[in-house]
């Protein structure tokens, strides 16, 4: 999407939140009625200040005006991320979906080779993380406990104390990891 489609968009759909007219909306930023059509449907490109009149006008900030809404879907491929790879290679990390404030968590994909680990710091204060083993043996460490775990198992614990992951096995292990964080 575009930002003009971006800024039609948004501009409309706070108008209507707002329950304006475009008359009202007219007279709330001191942007004509015409011209506020014409952003809605997307034929006029606003200048910076004309947005700002009109952030001002409905009371929003101007980034609400000009940000883009998440897509419905986003696909990621496989070749297109980069991983973090530790221990000569024997832990890799593969970030998929990064930390997203309004969601409060953050994605990975993690393979650990046979004999491979990481001993891991605590996170922010009241962080949890959430693994599922899809393939291979891991045993994980998190406040002195120990838990072993197999294909299919998953696990959730508090990881603001230090912790760790170690392939117990002999295959590759790959899990999958949501961090998230405690508001």
């Amino acid at each position: 999407m575009s930002i003009n489609s971006a800024v039609a968009q948004n501009i409309k759909n706070i108008r209507e939140q707002k329950k304006l007219t475009l008359d009202a909306a007219a007279s709330a930023t001191g942007v004509s009625r015409s011209m506020l059509a014409q952003i809605e449907k997307g034929d006029a490109n606003p200048t910076i200040s004309v947005l700002w009149k009109i952030a001002n006008g409905y009371k929003v900030s101007f980034t609400s005006l000009i940000e883009q809404a998440p897509e419905a879907a986003t696909v990621l491929p496989a070749d297109a991320v980069q991983p973090i790879i530790e221990g000569d290679g024997k832990y890799i990390n593969y970030p998929s979906f990064g930390f997203d404030e309004q969601r409060g968590f953050e994605t990975y994909r993690i393979v650990i080779a046979p004999g491979g680990s990481l001993q891991a710091e605590p996170h922010l204060s009241g962080t949890e993380e959430y693994i599922t083993v899809f393939s291979g043996k891991v045993e994980i460490v998190a406040a002195d406990q120990t838990f072993a775990l197999n294909k299919g198992d998953s696990i959730r614990f508090l990881a603001d104390v230090s912790h760790s992951y170690r392939n117990t096995g002999s295959d590759e292990a790959q899990l999958s990891m949501l961090l998230y964080y405690a508001k």
